[in-house]
């Protein structure tokens, strides 16, 4: 794993980074109240008393938003606390009704933990990286202040207040922004595989609080910022290499760097100081009186280890030893979750048309899953979500390549035609009149035509020019129209050629 270094006029800096990310936990009510959660409501049109802090209204906790932390610790291999105890963290703002956030920071629900990261997909071998995980707490979310709705005026909406989040808070452990990058995507897989949240960071269910401090190689942390709220995997990126090199510019010019907030302003590529960071004595941390400590028994925990599914990196390993998959094919293919389902319906569907087992059919499934559609629907615009085509309709185009039906060639236009009208390989190959030729009279016949019209390269493969091979075979195709079996002309040719 190379080192990412940023070189100043005085010498070497290295950069530490860490993220605390806020997740929204996949639940349809909130953290202490019956609000609805969904997204894009009319402001204000999800707010019980509760979330609005009317005097005398009590939070009562949602059982589900534990469920769902408490699977995602899992995930991490996390270390589960049975006792946990909510502390209320003391601040005025316009968009906290209650002048407090009910969190965790004395006794989180989840401990330590990890994640491991790859950083170039194409070559995973000896490029891992463990990321350390410090903690996992539940608190409630905030509201929403609307600047743009009056021109004198701020709104406020409450929506969002009360949501329930997870904050991941991870150990200063990255140095690059690459290492940035890949520890978020790791952790949105996670979280979208586990369910426990959905991962839309364009909606604000996920975001970033991105720490950032620089030092000479070997020596002590340096201050670091906090930059909050960043929204996308890329946007963290350019906040890491941005702020790192603002406090490089700075430390080299004999300036100090302030322990601070910030917020970075994607359209001028800069970040901007918020206000001076806070501690944890500013907020006057106490324990809620009004809830009482969180005592978690093996029943419930069983429960929950029992409701994960594969997670990633297990199944990145059954992909490569059962079903043969490269290292790579097996990254992409379970990069998101809905992608990994995907594929394996259609690799069990392929097998069911071929009569084969999974392993025999995976790596044709792979290869034209991510070489062909995806290329396909890229082309289109569309995701994989949005392909018209189904896992069931792939298995039947690739059974019709695997029986010498069609050959690769053919297949591409298939599924041309099937992305645009919709309708079924076979119907496609039936209609069009394009099924693979394997008449050896008729390819024999092709080839001899080939061969007298090209005599002088046929002298000159004899001499030993073996590399005019494929010239013939591509003069085959061309004169069957690309309908002729590619294993019978290969044959017919080695011995028309011999």
């Amino acid at each position: 794993m190379s080192e990412y270094r940023i070189q100043g006029a005085t010498g070497e800096w290295e950069v530490v980074i860490g993220l605390e990310v806020h997740a929204q936990v996949t639940s349809n009510a909130k953290l202490f109240s019956s609000s609805a959660t969904a997204f894009g409501a009319e402001p204000n049109s999800q707010v019980s008393l509760i979330d609005a802090a009317m005097p005398g209204m009590l939070p009562v906790l949602n059982r589900e938003c534990i469920r769902q932390a408490v699977r995602t610790g899992m995930a991490i291999n996390a270390q589960i606390n049975t006792w946990s105890r909510f502390d209320r963290k003391n601040y005025f703002y316009a968009d906290l009704p209650q002048g407090y956030q009910i969190s965790q920071l004395y006794h989180p629900l989840v401990g330590e933990g990890a994640i491991d990261i790859t950083l170039d997909d194409k070559n995973p071998e000896g490029t891992t990286k463990t990321i350390g995980i410090e903690r996992i707490h539940v608190e409630q979310d905030a509201g929403k202040l609307m600047h743009d709705q009056h021109p004198t005026m701020s709104y406020v909406d409450l929506n969002r207040s009360g949501v329930a989040l997870m904050e991941i808070v991870s150990r200063p452990d990255m140095r690059s922004p690459a290492e940035a990058g890949a520890y978020l995507s790791k952790l949105r897989t996670i979280l979208r595989y586990v369910g426990s949240c959905d991962g839309n960071m364009d909606q604000g269910s996920m975001r970033a609080d991105v720490n950032v401090s620089v030092r000479r190689p070997g020596e002590e942390f340096g201050t670091r910022t906090e930059t909050k709220n960043v929204n996308s995997v890329r946007f963290v990126m350019q906040t890491v290499e941005i702020e790192a090199n603002r406090q490089v510019d700075l430390l080299e010019a004999g300036g100090t760097v302030v322990q601070e907030t910030r917020l970075f302003d994607p359209d001028s590529g800069t970040t901007r100081s918020m206000r001076s960071k806070e501690d944890a004595h500013d907020y006057r941390y106490f324990p809620d009186p009004d809830l009482l400590p969180l005592v978690l028994d093996d029943a419930f925990l069983e429960d929950c280890r029992a409701s994960l599914p594969e997670l990633p990196d297990a199944k990145v390993a059954r992909y490569e030893t059962v079903l043969g998959l490269s290292a790579y094919n097996a990254g992409v293919l379970t990069a998101e979750v809905d992608t990994a389902r995907w594929f394996e319906d259609l690799v069990a569907a392929t097998a069911k048309a071929q009569g084969k087992s999974e392993a025999d059919v995976a790596k044709q499934a792979a290869n034209w899953l991510i070489s062909e559609l995806f290329g396909a629907l890229n082309k289109l615009g569309k995701a994989l979500d949005d392909s018209p085509i189904s896992p069931a309709a792939g298995a039947e185009l690739l059974a019709l390549i695997g029986d010498g039906t069609i050959s690769g060639s053919i297949a591409k236009q298939v599924l041309e035609k099937m992305l645009e009208t919709g309708d079924g390989a076979g119907v496609i190959v039936e209609r069009e009149g394009l099924k693979q030729e394997s008449d050896t009279g008729a390819i024999e016949a092709a080839i001899d035509g080939v061969l007298a019209a090209n005599g002088d390269k046929v002298e000159q493969y004899k001499g030993g020019k073996e590399a005019l091979f494929g010239f013939f075979v591509g003069q085959t195709m061309k004169a069957m129209q690309g309908k002729a079996n590619p294993q019978v002309v290969n044959e017919i040719l080695k011995q028309k050629l011999a």
